[in-house]
């Protein structure tokens, strides 16, 4: 007969209670490993799938995902004219926040270059790509915003034509994919009164200076809309995307786009290593530090109930070690327990984990190695737990059973 499963059975209540505390704590730790893996997928999600191979930024700055980065939205044809460059296309990426059906919508405003880039490389769960220049969008479903619906921004409403699903800024909060005029339009979007200061504004500046009082038009000029004032040119987006032609070699055209002293570029490997270097690098430490908490939490609880559970078979041990029992017998008696409750405090988070980690509010992303690597160190907490209750078992003298 198997002393473990025997004894289990007599203190079953307060094993089973040991059990779902250790799944859950595990489940926790399993937990904070997927939310860090989904941090990363969902801050390298639109570098990954937009598919640019280089990245051609505001100088001396880290790029768009980083920190501001502004430039002219011309420097794409500038870019056009490098050899070896396929495709250059505007970037631009902001995040909103409006109330909708009287809920509070953020939404993270996606650029694409109308017309080269329609979103044919979104993966849809239903409707189409944008097909005019203007009030369309794509919605991630984490918006809740159903095919069809319209949304007011700024000053415009715009129609959700197609829905797709795991499209996710880095902060969590669904993209909406727009033209890149209608992003623009969204972020640069003045009341009237804000509109009627600004002009009053120049027209101020004008007036104060020589030229202005030297030629009066240009003070009626300059308190006229910024798209006639030649000196103004259009709003700046914030990254310019470049594609380059088959077998052409990245290095080359960094080289020549490296000596333009108004811009930085990046290639996506880099780009991707300044988003995990920044914003990820601070989530990651402190779950990781959670992580290695919680593990040890789960460790002393084990081995304070081991332990328990020893002091109450001490009668049991001594009269084990009076029949002429082997320590071996009794040292497996306490470490098969604490295997079994290892094992199924995993196989418990397992499960829960299955069913509660889709339903969390940002992605988590459990892959198989970081489940090899948790059994791992359940096997090692099991051991270790366990070694409080043989060493006080094995010092418990055989005479014992007389007191």
């Amino acid at each position: 007969m198997n002393l473990a499963a025997k004894d289990i059975r007599h203190n079953f209540g307060r094993f089973a209670l040991t059990t779902v505390g250790i799944g859950l704590l595990l489940m926790i730790v399993m937990g904070m490993g997927g939310i860090y893996r989904g941090l990363i997928a969902e801050a390298t999600l639109l570098v990954e799938r937009i598919g640019a191979d280089l990245w051609v930024v505001q100088g001396n700055t880290r790029g768009p995902f980083a920190e501001i980065s502004r430039v002219p939205a011309n420097l794409e044809h500038r870019a056009r004219a490098v050899p070896g460059v396929a495709q250059a296309r505007r970037f631009i990426s902001h995040t909103v926040q409006r109330e909708h059906g009287g809920f509070p919508l953020r939404i993270v405003v996606q650029g694409l270059s109308w017309p080269e880039d329609r979103g044919d490389w979104i993966p849809l769960t239903a409707g189409r790509p944008l097909r005019q220049a203007h009030y369309e969008m794509i919605a991630d479903r984490s918006l809740r915003l159903p095919l069809g619906s319209k949304v007011k921004l700024g000053k415009d409403v715009y129609e959700v034509v197609g829905i797709t699903s795991g499209m996710v800024g880095s902060g969590g909060d669904g993209l909406g994919f727009f033209t890149v005029v209608d992003a623009e339009a969204i972020q640069f979007d003045l009341t009237g009164e804000a509109r009627r200061l600004e002009r009053q504004a120049r027209r101020a500046r004008v007036e104060s200076q020589d030229l202005g009082r030297l030629q009066p038009l240009l003070v009626d000029r300059a308190a006229g809309s910024e798209t006639e004032i030649p000196a103004l040119g259009p709003p700046q987006v914030s990254a310019v995307m470049l594609s380059l032609q088959p077998g052409v070699d990245p290095e080359t055209v960094v080289r020549v786009i490296s000596t333009w002293p108004d811009v930085t570029i990046y290639t996506k490997q880099q780009q991707i290593d300044l988003l995990l270097s920044g914003m990820v690098d601070r989530a990651k430490r402190q779950l990781g530090l959670f992580r290695v908490l919680l593990i040890i939490i789960s460790t002393i609880i084990m081995a304070l109930i081991i332990y328990t559970l020893t002091m109450d078979k001490i009668h049991d041990i001594a009269m084990l070690k009076l029949i002429g029992a082997r320590n071996r017998v009794i040292m497996g008696l306490i470490l098969q327990q604490a295997l079994l409750i290892g094992a199924l405090g995993y196989g418990l988070a397992y499960w829960l984990g299955t069913f509660a980690f889709p339903r969390f509010p940002r992605l988590v992303v459990v892959e198989s190695q970081d489940l090899l690597m948790l059994g791992g160190i359940v096997l090692a907490i099991s051991i270790l737990a366990s070694l409080a209750g043989i060493v006080k078992a094995m010092r418990v003298e055989p005479n014992k059973v007389l007191s």
